[in-house]
């Protein structure tokens, strides 16, 4: 049994599926847990694009589909939000009081410049796009509440050539400062399986996720951060055997915030 903590849907601005194909699918794959995490990202550097949505409509939506499919699967409501230090107050609002029972904290945007289009990474050498991101993501880890992981941790290597030739067990220094934060707040990682879609291996190498796990990291959720309905749950067998190999016992899932470890 699969809980998919990483889902996109039409409240997403680059997402056209309807929630109700994601969970159909979602119940065709057998999977335990769906948990949506549509995003918000507020200050996006992309003016042409607007990652928000209604979250009264989000939260009547995901309702209904509960009432539904609550013979079927548990459905989750979530929410990825881009963080950026200048934000950071305006994001922990968001999330009091619109009872999320997940938060991805996620960076799209550094240095307010774009991860995405590539501007963020002119004039730098590939060490100091990781530095920097690094530099943003502690900041946010150390000053933002209201999350409960930090997504797609090695985004940079998904969005520049250059970039993905480096290797984060060269960064081990800084990855030990960043997890150890995360582990001291009860805050956790998620194992994104988006990069296997084209690539052989995931964001976050074997002995990244064994580095994790040897600092005393336990909170790690599994997602596919799919906005189809065909890639939900994606190598998910492949992760587990990772996992396992590595030494976790558990996956994590959450409900209103609050972590439950589920044996694997």
């Amino acid at each position: 049994m699969y809980y998919d903590y990483h889902v996109h849907s039409h409240f997403s601005s680059d997402c056209k599926v309807d929630m109700k194909d994601i969970i159909e699918m979602a119940i065709k794959l057998k999977l335990k847990e769906i948990c949506f995490t549509d995003h918000i990202d507020y200050e996006y550097c992309d003016s042409s694009i607007n990652f928000d949505f209604d979250i009264d409509e989000y939260t009547h939506y995901i309702e209904t589909m509960r009432k539904k499919y609550c013979a079927n699967i548990k459905i989750l409501k979530g929410v990825e939000i881009g963080i950026q230090p200048h934000i950071i107050e305006k994001c922990d609002n968001l999330v009091e009081g619109n009872n999320f029972d997940f938060v991805i904290a996620s960076i799209h945007t550094c240095n307010k410049q774009d991860l995405y289009t590539g501007d963020f990474y002119l004039n730098k050498t590939p060490r100091e796009s990781y530095l920097k991101y690094f530099e943003e993501l502690l900041y946010c880890i150390k000053n933002f509440k209201n999350f409960n992981v930090i997504g797609h941790l090695n985004i940079l290597a998904r969005y520049n050539n250059e970039v993905a030739k480096e290797k984060l067990t060269d960064y081990f220094d800084v990855l030990e400062v960043l997890f150890k934060a995360l582990i001291e707040r009860n805050k956790g990682i998620e194992v994104n399986t988006s990069n296997l879609r084209y690539s052989e291996e995931l964001l976050l190498s074997n002995e990244v996720l064994k580095f994790y796990h040897d600092l005393g990291g336990k909170i790690i959720t599994i997602g596919s951060d799919t906005h189809v309905p065909d890639t939900l749950s994606y190598k998910f067998d492949y992760v587990y055997d990772i996992l396992k190999e590595i030494g976790f016992k558990y996956i994590t899932t959450f409900e209103k915030m609050k972590p439950k470890f589920v044996k694997i």
